[in-house]
């Protein structure tokens, strides 16, 4: 098959390495998964999750039986569900191929339940927890392509391996929830927002792509966490507004746009029910505060004691190198400022998990300048102490990540 026109694709060094990288994160959360066992919780994500895909709740003015699931959205729960669904679907239509005393249930049509096939369907623990490891496994490309981009080839690669021998992200990437899900969509918002900002200097035919690709992140963020949706849309706008420069004038109905585009996702997600979801606009879901609990958790935490060391380094390299403070560090520190010490009033949210990604951009670029000092051989030492020892704490207690 010939590669499009101006299309070229080429397998080197660097991606090799985050290609690696990205493997041994996988590996580490199929590993965890492995020691895993499928609780209360999960079996929710199940349920309501199924719900959602095959059949309306049979509860009036709800959605699912677990409510209208505006406080952790929506995106979870069918991630979750949806490999289990397809796989009943599957089976169920290979039963009609079977003689009639060995069907799993009388009839023979799709609407079997999964009661009746409660002795069939396996690996259910896989189905379930396996997709969450796959988006943070996307996020992480997400991560070294943009740092890549941003700061070259060792900027992108120290960010991508704090990110994958990070204990925090794995713990979440390894069960259903919808923190590593707003993480995934809050990082590409804030990227894509960027990205079409510089597209308005280019050719109008460049723009509607990235568009698209805005509304949906926009979208997709809202279906996972309201608030983080809220945060990366006012971050888009200040961003998008800084960097268009002298196409400002068109920000607003871009915006506008993704917006309401953003909107019809979210109502897809609620299966286009609009009882359920208008309690998206009530149920205080966006409602915040400030605090610092996660934080300091998240400082007191040994296990993320090697990856804080590079983030003093980066933050005393910030304050004291003036070459250090441009757009590309400064944009993800602002994020990770905003983003730390967020917290929901009325449900759960982990804003600090969100900002990880943010923080490892933050340390690959100041990193990525200070590598191209007469000190890089002092820093090249230092980054990969800190990355060889993060890596050797992760690997030591991933039984530990297996607990919910």
């Amino acid at each position: 098959m010939k590669l499009p026109k101006g299309f070229t694709f080429v397998m080197g060094g660097p991606q090799r390495l985050a290609g690696l990288l990205l493997l041994v994160f996988l590996l580490e959360c199929f590993w965890v998964i492995g020691k895993q066992t499928v609780d209360g919780e999960d079996y929710r994500y199940a349920r309501c999750g199924r719900e959602m895909w095959e059949r309306p709740s049979p509860l009036a003015g709800y959605f699912t039986t677990c409510g209208n699931l505006n406080g952790d959205g929506t995106f979870a729960y069918r991630v979750a569900a949806f490999p289990l669904t397809v796989q009943r679907v599957v089976m169920l239509a290979g039963d009609k191929f079977r003689k009639p005393e060995n069907r799993l249930y009388s009839g023979g049509a799709l609407s079997g339940s999964s009661w009746e096939m409660r002795h069939e369907v396996g690996y259910t623990k896989w189905l379930m927890h396996v997709p969450f490891a796959l988006f943070a496994a996307w996020l992480g490309g997400g991560l070294w392509w943009v740092s890549r981009r941003l700061f070259g080839n060792e900027g992108g690669a120290l960010a991508l391996a704090l990110y994958v021998f990070s204990p925090t992200v794995i713990r979440f990437s390894v069960r259903p929830n919808n923190e590593v899900l707003a993480m995934w969509g809050l990082y590409g918002l804030v990227y894509t927002a960027m990205g079409v900002a510089h597209a308005l200097q280019g050719p109008r035919r460049k723009w509607r792509p990235r568009i698209v690709l805005l509304t949906v992140s926009l979208g997709l963020t809202a279906a996972a966490h309201l608030l983080a949706a809220m945060v990366g849309f006012v971050a888009s706008i200040v961003f998008m507004f800084y960097l268009a420069e002298w196409r400002r004038s068109v920000v607003p109905l871009i915006i506008t746009w993704a917006a309401v585009g953003a909107g019809v996702i979210e109502l897809a997600f609620f299966s286009f029910r609009l009882a359920p979801f208008s309690y998206v606009f009530t149920g205080g879901a966006g409602r915040f505060w400030f605090g610092t609990a996660g934080v300091v958790a998240f400082v007191h935490d040994e296990r993320n004691w090697p990856a804080l060391v590079a983030v003093a380094i980066a933050a005393a390299l910030y304050v004291g190198v003036k070459r250090s403070r441009y757009f590309g560090n400064t944009a993800p520190l602002l994020m990770v400022a905003g983003l730390a010490c967020l917290q929901a009033t009325q449900v759960f949210t982990a804003a600090w998990l969100w900002a990880l990604p943010f923080l490892f951009t933050f340390v690959g670029g100041v990193f990525a300048d200070a590598l191209e000092t007469k000190q890089r051989k002092m820093f090249l030492a230092t980054a990969g102490l800190v990355v060889g020892t993060q890596a050797l704490v992760c690997l030591g207690v991933l039984g530990s990540l297996a607990r919910r």
